[in-house]
Protein backbone atom coordinates (compact mmCIF):
# COMPACT_ATOMS: atom_id res chain seq x y z
CA UNK A 1 0.00 0.00 0.00
CA UNK A 2 1.86 3.03 -1.00
CA UNK A 3 1.39 6.03 1.62
CA UNK A 4 1.13 8.71 -1.35
CA UNK A 5 -1.71 6.52 -2.87
CA UNK A 6 -3.34 6.60 0.47
CA UNK A 7 -3.37 9.91 1.02
CA UNK A 8 -4.51 11.06 -2.53
CA UNK A 9 -7.41 8.25 -1.70
CA UNK A 10 -8.67 9.98 0.98
CA UNK A 11 -8.20 13.33 -0.18
CA UNK A 12 -9.78 12.76 -3.13
CA UNK A 13 -12.77 11.37 -1.89
CA UNK A 14 -12.95 13.92 0.84
CA UNK A 15 -12.46 16.63 -1.39
CA UNK A 16 -15.25 15.68 -3.45
CA UNK A 17 -17.31 15.27 -0.22
CA UNK A 18 -16.35 18.57 0.76
CA UNK A 19 -17.62 19.83 -2.51
CA UNK A 20 -20.90 18.47 -2.41
CA UNK A 21 -20.73 19.50 1.64
CA UNK A 22 -20.11 23.51 0.49
CA UNK A 23 -23.40 22.80 -1.83
CA UNK A 24 -25.46 21.67 0.79
CA UNK A 25 -24.27 24.54 2.54
CA UNK A 26 -25.33 26.82 0.12
CA UNK A 27 -28.56 25.62 -0.06
CA UNK A 28 -29.23 25.83 3.96
CA UNK A 29 -28.00 29.53 3.46
CA UNK A 30 -30.01 29.99 0.86
CA UNK A 31 -33.37 28.89 2.43
CA UNK A 32 -32.75 28.78 6.13
CA UNK A 33 -30.31 31.70 6.68
CA UNK A 34 -28.27 32.95 9.62
CA UNK A 35 -31.14 33.42 12.11
CA UNK A 36 -33.40 31.24 14.49
CA UNK A 37 -33.99 27.92 11.94
CA UNK A 38 -30.50 27.77 10.96
CA UNK A 39 -28.85 27.55 15.02
CA UNK A 40 -31.88 25.14 15.81
CA UNK A 41 -30.54 22.82 13.36
CA UNK A 42 -26.54 23.30 13.32
CA UNK A 43 -26.89 22.76 17.16
CA UNK A 44 -29.36 19.66 16.87
CA UNK A 45 -27.05 18.16 14.08
CA UNK A 46 -24.14 19.01 16.16
CA UNK A 47 -25.37 16.48 18.89
CA UNK A 48 -25.21 13.20 16.95
CA UNK A 49 -21.95 14.72 14.70
CA UNK A 50 -20.31 15.36 18.27
CA UNK A 51 -20.42 12.42 19.42
CA UNK A 52 -20.07 10.29 16.33
CA UNK A 53 -16.30 11.98 15.96
CA UNK A 54 -15.42 11.52 19.94
CA UNK A 55 -16.48 8.34 20.74
CA UNK A 56 -17.46 6.38 17.24
CA UNK A 57 -15.25 7.60 14.59
CA UNK A 58 -12.30 9.58 16.98
CA UNK A 59 -11.81 7.35 19.70
CA UNK A 60 -13.33 3.93 18.69
CA UNK A 61 -11.48 4.36 15.38
CA UNK A 62 -8.15 5.58 16.81
CA UNK A 63 -8.21 2.62 19.82
CA UNK A 64 -9.88 -0.10 17.15
CA UNK A 65 -7.69 0.64 13.91
CA UNK A 66 -4.10 -0.35 16.29
CA UNK A 67 -5.49 -3.35 17.68
CA UNK A 68 -7.30 -4.22 14.30
CA UNK A 69 -4.17 -4.48 12.43
CA UNK A 70 -2.14 -5.53 14.89
CA UNK A 71 -4.25 -8.97 15.25
CA UNK A 72 -4.13 -8.87 11.20
CA UNK A 73 -0.84 -8.84 11.17
CA UNK A 74 -0.23 -11.29 13.88
CA UNK A 75 -3.10 -13.76 14.40
CA UNK A 76 -4.54 -13.67 10.37
CA UNK A 77 -7.61 -12.88 8.79
CA UNK A 78 -10.44 -15.06 11.07
CA UNK A 79 -8.69 -13.70 14.11
CA UNK A 80 -9.21 -10.35 13.31
CA UNK A 81 -12.92 -11.09 12.00
CA UNK A 82 -14.08 -12.66 15.56
CA UNK A 83 -12.24 -9.42 16.87
CA UNK A 84 -13.96 -6.98 14.84
CA UNK A 85 -17.40 -9.45 15.66
CA UNK A 86 -17.15 -8.46 18.92
CA UNK A 87 -16.89 -5.20 18.97
CA UNK A 88 -19.43 -4.52 16.32
CA UNK A 89 -21.98 -6.16 18.47
CA UNK A 90 -20.61 -4.57 21.81
CA UNK A 91 -20.45 -0.94 20.14
CA UNK A 92 -24.52 -1.40 18.35
CA UNK A 93 -25.42 -1.78 21.99
CA UNK A 94 -24.15 0.70 23.78
CA UNK A 95 -24.99 3.65 21.59
CA UNK A 96 -28.50 2.42 21.40
CA UNK A 97 -28.76 2.72 24.65
CA UNK A 98 -26.57 6.11 24.80
CA UNK A 99 -28.89 7.59 21.86
CA UNK A 100 -32.41 6.21 23.81
CA UNK A 101 -31.26 8.08 26.96
CA UNK A 102 -30.31 11.16 25.37
CA UNK A 103 -33.49 11.61 23.14
CA UNK A 104 -35.52 11.27 26.02
CA UNK A 105 -33.21 13.64 28.10
CA UNK A 106 -32.72 16.53 25.32
CA UNK A 107 -34.68 19.03 26.33
CA UNK A 108 -32.32 18.92 29.27
CA UNK A 109 -29.23 18.36 27.59
CA UNK A 110 -30.29 21.50 25.09
CA UNK A 111 -29.71 24.07 28.72
CA UNK A 112 -26.27 22.61 28.47
CA UNK A 113 -25.24 22.36 24.93
CA UNK A 114 -27.12 25.84 23.98
CA UNK A 115 -28.23 27.92 27.20
CA UNK A 116 -28.85 31.17 25.25
CA UNK A 117 -31.54 29.43 23.16
CA UNK A 118 -33.68 30.20 26.21
CA UNK A 119 -33.07 33.89 25.48
CA UNK A 120 -35.25 33.59 22.42
CA UNK A 121 -38.78 32.38 22.30
CA UNK A 122 -39.32 29.15 20.55
CA UNK A 123 -35.80 28.27 20.08
CA UNK A 124 -34.94 26.03 22.71
CA UNK A 125 -37.85 24.11 21.87
CA UNK A 126 -37.49 23.80 17.59
CA UNK A 127 -33.41 23.02 18.61
CA UNK A 128 -35.08 20.17 21.10
CA UNK A 129 -37.20 18.81 18.24
CA UNK A 130 -34.92 18.75 15.49
CA UNK A 131 -32.26 16.87 17.78
CA UNK A 132 -34.67 14.06 18.04
CA UNK A 133 -34.90 13.80 15.07
CA UNK A 134 -31.36 14.28 14.38
CA UNK A 135 -29.99 11.38 16.64
CA UNK A 136 -30.97 8.27 14.79
CA UNK A 137 -27.71 9.29 12.30
CA UNK A 138 -25.71 8.40 15.44
CA UNK A 139 -26.33 5.55 16.17
CA UNK A 140 -25.99 4.18 12.13
CA UNK A 141 -22.78 6.44 11.71
CA UNK A 142 -21.54 4.92 14.77
CA UNK A 143 -21.70 1.41 13.54
CA UNK A 144 -20.12 2.79 9.54
CA UNK A 145 -16.77 3.81 12.03
CA UNK A 146 -15.96 0.12 12.78
CA UNK A 147 -16.48 -0.83 9.56
CA UNK A 148 -14.79 2.01 7.96
CA UNK A 149 -11.73 0.95 10.48
CA UNK A 150 -11.93 -2.44 9.44
CA UNK A 151 -11.99 -1.58 5.53
CA UNK A 152 -9.11 1.33 6.28
CA UNK A 153 -6.80 -1.60 7.71
CA UNK A 154 -7.19 -3.60 4.27
CA UNK A 155 -6.14 -0.63 2.30
CA UNK A 156 -9.34 0.35 0.96
CA UNK A 157 -9.90 3.55 2.07
CA UNK A 158 -12.04 4.28 -0.97
CA UNK A 159 -15.42 3.17 0.31
CA UNK A 160 -15.14 4.77 3.72
CA UNK A 161 -13.69 8.78 2.18
CA UNK A 162 -16.84 8.40 -0.08
CA UNK A 163 -19.63 7.91 2.91
CA UNK A 164 -19.55 11.83 3.86
CA UNK A 165 -20.96 12.57 -0.32
CA UNK A 166 -24.01 10.45 0.62
CA UNK A 167 -24.81 12.78 3.71
CA UNK A 168 -24.43 15.86 1.45
CA UNK A 169 -26.54 14.32 -1.47
CA UNK A 170 -29.49 13.36 0.88
CA UNK A 171 -29.50 16.45 2.81
CA UNK A 172 -29.86 18.82 -0.04
CA UNK A 173 -32.58 16.16 -1.38
CA UNK A 174 -34.54 16.31 1.76
CA UNK A 175 -34.21 19.73 1.92
CA UNK A 176 -35.36 20.91 -1.42
CA UNK A 177 -37.76 18.07 -1.75
CA UNK A 178 -39.41 17.94 2.00
CA UNK A 179 -39.26 21.69 3.01
CA UNK A 180 -43.06 22.13 1.46
CA UNK A 181 -44.31 19.76 3.07
CA UNK A 182 -42.64 20.30 7.49
CA UNK A 183 -42.90 23.14 9.29
CA UNK A 184 -39.93 24.90 9.03
CA UNK A 185 -36.75 23.89 6.25
CA UNK A 186 -34.78 23.15 9.04
CA UNK A 187 -37.39 19.79 9.96
CA UNK A 188 -36.93 18.80 6.25
CA UNK A 189 -32.93 18.82 6.68
CA UNK A 190 -33.24 16.65 10.07
CA UNK A 191 -35.19 14.38 8.45
CA UNK A 192 -32.61 14.18 5.65
CA UNK A 193 -29.69 13.83 8.26
CA UNK A 194 -31.59 11.22 9.40
CA UNK A 195 -32.13 9.42 6.22
CA UNK A 196 -28.52 9.56 5.19
CA UNK A 197 -27.16 7.80 8.64
CA UNK A 198 -29.61 4.81 6.94
CA UNK A 199 -27.54 5.18 3.88
CA UNK A 200 -24.56 5.60 4.93
CA UNK A 201 -24.73 1.87 7.08
CA UNK A 202 -25.79 0.14 3.75
CA UNK A 203 -23.07 1.62 1.33
CA UNK A 204 -20.41 0.77 3.99
CA UNK A 205 -21.75 -3.07 4.55
CA UNK A 206 -22.09 -3.50 0.96
CA UNK A 207 -18.33 -2.47 0.75
CA UNK A 208 -17.31 -4.58 3.20
CA UNK A 209 -19.31 -7.89 2.10
CA UNK A 210 -17.40 -6.94 -1.20
CA UNK A 211 -14.22 -7.60 0.91
CA UNK A 212 -15.29 -10.56 2.72
CA UNK A 213 -15.08 -9.04 6.49
CA UNK A 214 -18.87 -8.03 6.57
CA UNK A 215 -19.60 -7.75 10.16
CA UNK A 216 -21.75 -10.14 12.33
CA UNK A 217 -24.06 -9.24 15.09
CA UNK A 218 -23.43 -11.46 17.60
CA UNK A 219 -24.45 -11.85 21.34
CA UNK A 220 -22.25 -9.00 23.09
CA UNK A 221 -19.48 -10.40 25.62
CA UNK A 222 -16.79 -8.61 27.37
CA UNK A 223 -13.64 -10.27 26.77
CA UNK A 224 -10.32 -9.22 27.67
CA UNK A 225 -9.30 -7.25 23.87
CA UNK A 226 -13.13 -5.82 24.12
CA UNK A 227 -11.88 -4.65 27.82
CA UNK A 228 -8.37 -3.34 26.40
CA UNK A 229 -10.20 -1.23 23.48
CA UNK A 230 -12.89 0.02 26.21
CA UNK A 231 -10.02 1.21 28.16
CA UNK A 232 -8.74 2.64 25.37
CA UNK A 233 -11.52 4.50 24.13
CA UNK A 234 -12.23 7.18 26.81
CA UNK A 235 -8.64 8.73 26.78
CA UNK A 236 -8.53 8.08 23.03
CA UNK A 237 -11.69 10.54 22.52
CA UNK A 238 -10.12 13.54 24.23
CA UNK A 239 -6.93 12.72 22.11
CA UNK A 240 -8.38 12.80 18.97
CA UNK A 241 -11.53 14.74 19.70
CA UNK A 242 -10.13 18.46 21.38
CA UNK A 243 -11.10 20.19 18.04
CA UNK A 244 -14.73 19.05 18.04
CA UNK A 245 -14.39 19.45 22.05
CA UNK A 246 -13.54 23.06 21.34
CA UNK A 247 -15.88 23.78 18.79
CA UNK A 248 -18.80 22.49 21.19
CA UNK A 249 -17.71 25.04 23.88
CA UNK A 250 -17.84 27.75 20.86
CA UNK A 251 -21.33 26.48 20.12
CA UNK A 252 -22.09 26.92 23.62
CA UNK A 253 -20.39 30.39 23.94
CA UNK A 254 -21.51 31.49 20.66
CA UNK A 255 -24.93 30.55 22.18
CA UNK A 256 -25.28 33.55 24.56
CA UNK A 257 -23.21 36.48 21.91
CA UNK A 258 -25.86 36.79 19.66
CA UNK A 259 -28.54 35.78 17.92
CA UNK A 260 -27.12 34.49 14.44
CA UNK A 261 -23.67 33.29 16.45
CA UNK A 262 -23.78 29.64 16.21
CA UNK A 263 -24.52 30.34 12.07
CA UNK A 264 -21.22 32.44 11.78
CA UNK A 265 -19.02 29.91 12.96
CA UNK A 266 -20.90 27.04 11.42
CA UNK A 267 -20.48 28.37 8.46
CA UNK A 268 -16.83 29.59 8.78
CA UNK A 269 -15.89 26.22 10.21
CA UNK A 270 -17.11 24.86 6.77
CA UNK A 271 -14.88 26.32 4.76
CA UNK A 272 -11.90 26.25 7.23
CA UNK A 273 -12.95 22.05 7.27
CA UNK A 274 -11.87 21.77 3.33
CA UNK A 275 -8.18 22.07 3.54
CA UNK A 276 -8.35 20.53 7.13
CA UNK A 277 -10.73 17.51 5.60
CA UNK A 278 -8.97 17.13 2.89
CA UNK A 279 -5.70 16.92 4.43
CA UNK A 280 -5.80 16.40 7.91
CA UNK A 281 -8.39 13.76 7.58
CA UNK A 282 -6.58 11.89 4.86
CA UNK A 283 -3.15 11.91 7.01
CA UNK A 284 -4.66 10.53 9.78
CA UNK A 285 -6.65 7.96 8.35
CA UNK A 286 -3.94 6.60 6.34
CA UNK A 287 -1.09 6.94 8.64
CA UNK A 288 -2.61 5.46 11.59
CA UNK A 289 -2.79 1.55 10.28
CA UNK A 290 0.26 2.21 8.47
CA UNK A 291 2.42 3.20 11.65
CA UNK A 292 0.49 0.45 13.72
CA UNK A 293 1.72 -2.07 11.03
CA UNK A 294 5.26 -0.60 10.81
CA UNK A 295 5.50 -0.27 14.70
CA UNK A 296 4.02 -3.75 14.98
CA UNK A 297 6.59 -5.21 12.45
CA UNK A 298 9.37 -3.60 14.17
CA UNK A 299 10.15 -0.71 11.68
CA UNK A 300 11.27 1.99 13.72
CA UNK A 301 12.96 3.57 10.67
CA UNK A 302 9.88 3.32 7.98
CA UNK A 303 7.79 4.52 11.36
CA UNK A 304 9.92 7.82 11.06
CA UNK A 305 10.08 7.97 7.41
CA UNK A 306 6.18 7.92 7.11
CA UNK A 307 5.55 10.41 9.70
CA UNK A 308 7.91 13.24 8.25
CA UNK A 309 6.63 12.31 4.49
CA UNK A 310 2.95 12.95 6.38
CA UNK A 311 4.31 15.96 8.27
CA UNK A 312 5.93 17.40 4.98
CA UNK A 313 2.67 16.75 2.94
CA UNK A 314 0.64 18.39 5.54
CA UNK A 315 2.31 21.51 5.59
CA UNK A 316 2.95 22.07 1.68
CA UNK A 317 -0.79 22.48 1.28
CA UNK A 318 -1.80 23.58 4.62
CA UNK A 319 0.51 27.02 4.82
CA UNK A 320 -0.80 27.81 1.41
CA UNK A 321 -4.01 27.07 2.38
CA UNK A 322 -4.41 29.29 6.20
CA UNK A 323 -2.53 32.22 4.01
CA UNK A 324 -5.59 31.76 1.43
CA UNK A 325 -7.74 31.69 3.44
CA UNK A 326 -6.94 34.86 5.81
CA UNK A 327 -6.34 36.91 2.68
CA UNK A 328 -9.54 35.78 0.61
CA UNK A 329 -12.08 35.49 3.51
CA UNK A 330 -14.33 37.52 2.84
CA UNK A 331 -14.80 37.23 -0.84
CA UNK A 332 -15.20 33.46 -0.35
CA UNK A 333 -17.93 33.73 1.90
CA UNK A 334 -19.79 36.09 -0.01
CA UNK A 335 -19.29 34.19 -3.64
CA UNK A 336 -20.76 30.96 -1.54
CA UNK A 337 -23.18 31.72 1.10
CA UNK A 338 -24.28 35.69 -0.02
CA UNK A 339 -27.71 35.25 -1.19
CA UNK A 340 -31.56 34.27 -0.29
CA UNK A 341 -31.51 34.38 3.77
CA UNK A 342 -27.85 35.23 3.74
CA UNK A 343 -27.12 38.56 4.21
CA UNK A 344 -23.96 41.07 3.61
CA UNK A 345 -24.13 41.68 7.19
CA UNK A 346 -24.08 37.81 7.86
CA UNK A 347 -21.30 37.22 5.01
CA UNK A 348 -19.03 39.84 7.06
CA UNK A 349 -19.40 38.64 9.97
CA UNK A 350 -18.87 34.28 8.82
CA UNK A 351 -15.52 36.09 6.77
CA UNK A 352 -14.43 36.92 10.06
CA UNK A 353 -14.55 34.29 12.29
CA UNK A 354 -13.17 32.36 8.56
CA UNK A 355 -10.18 34.52 9.54
CA UNK A 356 -9.79 33.36 12.71
CA UNK A 357 -9.96 29.81 12.14
CA UNK A 358 -7.55 30.12 9.05
CA UNK A 359 -4.79 31.13 12.17
CA UNK A 360 -4.78 27.58 13.57
CA UNK A 361 -5.64 25.27 10.22
CA UNK A 362 -1.61 23.49 10.21
CA UNK A 363 -1.99 23.11 13.62
CA UNK A 364 -5.23 21.44 13.30
CA UNK A 365 -3.60 19.10 10.43
CA UNK A 366 -0.41 18.32 12.60
CA UNK A 367 -2.84 17.68 15.48
CA UNK A 368 -3.41 14.62 12.68
CA UNK A 369 -0.29 13.81 11.95
CA UNK A 370 1.12 13.06 15.83
CA UNK A 371 -1.50 11.66 17.85
CA UNK A 372 -1.48 8.27 15.50
CA UNK A 373 2.29 8.38 16.75
CA UNK A 374 0.92 7.96 19.95
CA UNK A 375 -2.16 5.54 19.36
CA UNK A 376 -0.07 3.57 16.99
CA UNK A 377 2.30 2.59 20.41
CA UNK A 378 -1.20 1.83 22.09
CA UNK A 379 -0.44 5.03 24.19
CA UNK A 380 -4.07 7.14 24.80
CA UNK A 381 -3.14 8.58 28.12
CA UNK A 382 -0.32 11.03 26.97
CA UNK A 383 -3.21 12.39 24.18
CA UNK A 384 -5.56 13.15 26.79
CA UNK A 385 -3.30 14.79 29.13
CA UNK A 386 -2.16 17.33 26.71
CA UNK A 387 -6.03 17.85 25.13
CA UNK A 388 -7.05 18.73 28.62
CA UNK A 389 -4.22 21.24 29.04
CA UNK A 390 -5.31 22.51 25.82
CA UNK A 391 -8.73 22.26 26.37
CA UNK A 392 -8.57 24.31 29.58
CA UNK A 393 -6.43 26.96 27.91
CA UNK A 394 -9.36 27.22 25.07
CA UNK A 395 -12.03 27.95 27.64
CA UNK A 396 -10.21 30.22 29.50
CA UNK A 397 -9.31 32.30 26.60
CA UNK A 398 -12.83 31.83 24.81
CA UNK A 399 -14.49 33.74 27.76
CA UNK A 400 -11.46 36.72 27.80
CA UNK A 401 -11.39 36.95 24.30
CA UNK A 402 -15.56 36.88 22.94
CA UNK A 403 -15.59 39.94 25.77
CA UNK A 404 -13.71 41.66 22.93
CA UNK A 405 -14.11 40.11 19.57
CA UNK A 406 -17.72 38.60 19.80
CA UNK A 407 -17.81 35.47 18.10
CA UNK A 408 -14.77 36.32 16.44
CA UNK A 409 -12.90 35.62 19.62
CA UNK A 410 -14.30 31.92 20.20
CA UNK A 411 -12.58 31.80 16.65
CA UNK A 412 -9.61 32.79 17.11
CA UNK A 413 -9.25 30.57 21.06
CA UNK A 414 -9.99 27.28 18.94
CA UNK A 415 -7.20 28.35 16.80
CA UNK A 416 -4.66 29.17 19.21
CA UNK A 417 -5.64 26.07 21.30
CA UNK A 418 -4.69 24.15 18.54
CA UNK A 419 -1.35 26.06 18.17
CA UNK A 420 -0.76 24.59 21.54
CA UNK A 421 -1.90 20.95 20.89
CA UNK A 422 0.52 20.42 18.43
CA UNK A 423 3.36 21.90 20.04
CA UNK A 424 3.39 19.74 22.84
CA UNK A 425 2.29 16.33 21.43
CA UNK A 426 5.36 17.01 18.67
CA UNK A 427 7.44 17.87 21.89
CA UNK A 428 6.63 14.91 23.76
CA UNK A 429 7.18 12.50 20.61
CA UNK A 430 10.29 14.24 20.27
CA UNK A 431 11.70 14.34 23.98
CA UNK A 432 10.28 10.53 24.13
CA UNK A 433 12.88 9.49 21.07
CA UNK A 434 9.50 8.41 19.08
CA UNK A 435 9.87 11.11 16.42
CA UNK A 436 12.65 13.51 15.18
CA UNK A 437 12.80 15.74 11.83
CA UNK A 438 14.67 14.53 9.39
CA UNK A 439 17.34 16.51 7.20
CA UNK A 440 15.05 16.96 4.21
CA UNK A 441 12.22 17.91 6.02
CA UNK A 442 14.71 20.92 7.65
CA UNK A 443 15.65 21.91 4.41
CA UNK A 444 12.05 21.78 3.11
CA UNK A 445 10.27 23.67 5.41
CA UNK A 446 12.16 27.08 4.82
CA UNK A 447 11.18 26.84 1.72
CA UNK A 448 7.35 25.62 1.36
CA UNK A 449 7.09 29.20 3.81
CA UNK A 450 9.18 31.28 1.00
CA UNK A 451 6.41 29.95 -1.80
CA UNK A 452 3.99 30.77 0.63
CA UNK A 453 5.21 34.15 1.14
CA UNK A 454 5.25 34.86 -2.18
CA UNK A 455 1.37 33.60 -2.99
CA UNK A 456 0.22 35.64 -0.25
CA UNK A 457 1.89 38.66 -1.76
CA UNK A 458 0.23 38.51 -5.24
CA UNK A 459 -2.89 37.62 -3.34
CA UNK A 460 -2.87 40.92 -1.39
CA UNK A 461 -1.43 42.57 -4.70
CA UNK A 462 -4.68 41.18 -6.85
CA UNK A 463 -6.96 42.09 -4.10
CA UNK A 464 -5.77 46.19 -4.22
CA UNK A 465 -5.72 46.12 -7.87
CA UNK A 466 -9.64 44.93 -7.85
CA UNK A 467 -11.03 47.36 -5.29
CA UNK A 468 -13.38 49.70 -7.24
CA UNK A 469 -12.50 47.92 -10.36
CA UNK A 470 -14.88 44.91 -10.47
CA UNK A 471 -18.41 45.27 -10.58
CA UNK A 472 -20.55 43.88 -7.36
CA UNK A 473 -22.13 41.65 -8.94
CA UNK A 474 -22.16 37.18 -8.36
CA UNK A 475 -20.68 36.50 -11.65
CA UNK A 476 -18.08 39.51 -11.52
CA UNK A 477 -17.21 38.27 -7.81
CA UNK A 478 -16.86 34.13 -8.48
CA UNK A 479 -14.66 34.89 -11.89
CA UNK A 480 -12.37 37.22 -9.68
CA UNK A 481 -11.81 34.94 -6.61
CA UNK A 482 -11.19 32.16 -9.59
CA UNK A 483 -9.17 34.57 -10.96
CA UNK A 484 -7.10 35.20 -7.63
CA UNK A 485 -7.52 31.69 -6.69
CA UNK A 486 -6.05 30.45 -9.99
CA UNK A 487 -3.03 32.99 -9.44
CA UNK A 488 -1.95 32.24 -6.23
CA UNK A 489 -1.50 28.78 -6.64
CA UNK A 490 0.51 29.23 -9.82
CA UNK A 491 2.75 31.51 -7.72
CA UNK A 492 3.14 29.40 -5.12
CA UNK A 493 3.20 25.98 -7.06
CA UNK A 494 6.17 27.39 -9.65
CA UNK A 495 7.88 28.93 -6.48
CA UNK A 496 7.72 25.30 -4.58
CA UNK A 497 9.31 24.43 -7.46
CA UNK A 498 11.80 26.86 -8.45
CA UNK A 499 13.47 26.68 -4.63
CA UNK A 500 13.65 23.07 -3.85
CA UNK A 501 10.65 22.77 -1.96
CA UNK A 502 8.97 20.40 -4.06
CA UNK A 503 11.32 18.12 -6.45
CA UNK A 504 10.33 15.66 -9.04
CA UNK A 505 11.91 12.57 -6.66
CA UNK A 506 9.27 13.12 -4.38
CA UNK A 507 6.77 11.03 -6.03
CA UNK A 508 9.21 8.25 -6.36
CA UNK A 509 9.82 8.25 -2.58
CA UNK A 510 6.50 8.77 -1.48
CA UNK A 511 5.69 5.17 -3.66
CA UNK A 512 8.58 3.68 -1.98
CA UNK A 513 7.17 3.38 1.08
CA UNK A 514 5.09 0.72 1.24
CA UNK A 515 3.35 -2.16 3.82
CA UNK A 516 1.68 -4.59 2.28
CA UNK A 517 -1.82 -5.58 4.69
CA UNK A 518 -1.25 -8.85 6.01
CA UNK A 519 -2.96 -12.03 4.11
CA UNK A 520 -2.29 -9.98 0.72
CA UNK A 521 -0.66 -12.23 -2.04
CA UNK A 522 2.48 -11.66 -3.70
CA UNK A 523 1.74 -9.07 -6.72
CA UNK A 524 -1.99 -8.14 -5.57
CA UNK A 525 -3.32 -5.25 -5.43
CA UNK A 526 -5.10 -5.07 -1.77
CA UNK A 527 -7.40 -1.80 -3.32
CA UNK A 528 -8.37 -3.99 -6.70
CA UNK A 529 -11.47 -3.31 -7.79
CA UNK A 530 -11.79 0.11 -6.82
CA UNK A 531 -12.30 0.16 -3.22
CA UNK A 532 -9.01 2.16 -2.24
Amino acid sequence: MSLLRSFTTVGGYTLLSRLTGFARDMLIASMLGAGMVADAYFVAFKFPNLFRRLFAEGAFSAAFVPMFSATLEKDGEEAAKEFANRCYAFLALVVALFSAVLMIGMPWAMYVFAPGFTDVPGKHELATELSRICFPYLFFISLCSLVAGVLNSLGRFAAAAGTPILLNLVSMAALAGLSRYTETPGHALAWGTAAAGVAQFVWLMAAAKRAGFLPRLIRPRLDDQVKTLLKRIVPVAFGAGMYQISLLIDTMLASMVSDGAVSYLYFADRVNQLPLGVVGIAVGTALLPILSRQIAAGDVKGASDSQNRSLEFSLLLTLPAMAGLIVLAEPIIRVLFQRGAFSAEDAQATAAALMAFSVGLPSYVLVKVFTPGFFAREDTRTPVRIALVCLVFNVVLNVALMQVLAHVGIALATALASVLNATLLATTLIRRGHYRWDERLKSRLPRILGATLAMTAVLLAGRWLAEGRVPDTSVAQALLLTGLVLAGGIVFAGMAVLTGAVRRSDLAQFKGLRRRPAGAKAGSDPSAGGEG
